[in-house]
C-alpha cells in the first residue's frame, strides 16, 4: 500500500502548477509524507458531535482523513468523500494505523455531485470544505439530501472574519463564508438550525495551534 502511495505522490508531483485543476491541486498538496492538517480532529468537529450517538456518517471533503478517523474510533461508519486520491489513501493508511480501517471507506467525488456509499446516514460532517458560495451552497444541499431524517449537519469553515483577524485558511473572500450567507441559503433546506455563528477558535498545524475566526454550523434534517 505504502508503494501505491508513493507512485501516486511521484505522479501528481510532476504536474505543473499552472495547469492543477482543483483534484491535481489537493493531490499535489497531499503528496508529502507529513499530514498538513495533523492526525488530530478538527475541535469543532469533536465539540459538536462526540455525544451523538454513533450510526453512519460522511465526512465531505475529509482529505487526509482525520475527522473520519476519529469519528470511527467513536464507533461510526464513516465514509470519507474527497477528490483526491492521494488524500484518500492517506486516510486509508491512517485508518490501519489506529485500527478502525474496518469501519472505514473511500469515495472519489466532488462535494455537490458525490455518489455516498452509505447514504441515508445519520451525519454529514464537512469541515473546512474550499470552494466558492454559490457550490458550497450546492454542497450543504446535497449533503441534507444524504441526511436521514432526523440526521445531523456539521460544519466548520474558516469566516470570512479570518482575513484580518485570524490565521491561516484561504486568502479568497469568495472561499469564505459569512453567518449571513450559509442563514439564507439554509431557509430552503428541510433542516432546523440549531447553531450558525462565529466562534474565536484555534486552528491546528505542525507548528502548533494558531488563532482563528471559525463559523461552526448544526442543523438536523426535518
Amino acid at each position: 500500500m505504502l508503494k501505491i502511495l508513493r507512485k501516486l505522490r511521484e505522479q501528481f508531483s510532476r504536474t505543473r502548477s499552472s495547469s492543477l485543476n482543483p483534484a491535481d491541486f489537493w493531490n499535489r498538496r497531499y503528496s508529502t509524507d507529513e499530514f498538513i492538517f495533523t492526525k488530530v480532529e478538527n475541535r469543532f468537529v469533536k465539540e459538536l458531535c462526540q455525544g451523538l450517538t454513533p450510526g453512519k456518517a460522511i465526512d465531505v471533503g475529509g482529505g487526509e482523513g482525520r475527522n473520519t478517523v476519529w469519528l470511527a474510533s467513536l464507533g461510526w461508519q464513516v465514509e470519507n468523500i474527497d477528490i483526491s486520491e492521494v488524500g484518500l489513501q492517506k486516510s486509508r493508511e491512517l485508518a490501519k494505523e489506529f485500527g478502525v480501517d474496518n469501519l472505514c471507506v473511500e469515495t472519489i467525488g466532488g462535494a455537490t455531485d458525490f455518489v455516498s456509499k452509505l447514504a441515508p446516514v445519520d451525519l454529514a460532517v464537512i469541515a473546512y470544505l474550499q470552494i466558492p458560495q454559490p457550490q458550497l451552497v450546492a454542497a450543504v444541499a446535497h449533503c441534507a439530501e444524504k441526511l436521514k431524517t432526523g440526521g445531523n449537519l456539521c460544519g466548520v469553515w474558516h469566516s470570512r472574519n479570518n482575513l484580518e483577524e485570524g490565521f491561516g485558511g484561504p486568502q479568497n473572500p469568495e472561499l469564505l463564508p459569512t453567518v449571513e450567507e450559509l442563514r439564507l441559503a439554509l431557509e430552503s433546506l428541510p433542516l432546523e438550525l440549531n447553531i450558525l455563528e462565529i466562534r474565536d477558535g484555534q486552528v491546528q498545524t505542525k507548528d502548533g495551534l494558531k488563532p482563528s475566526k471559525t463559523l461552526v454550523l448544526f442543523a438536523t434534517k426535518n
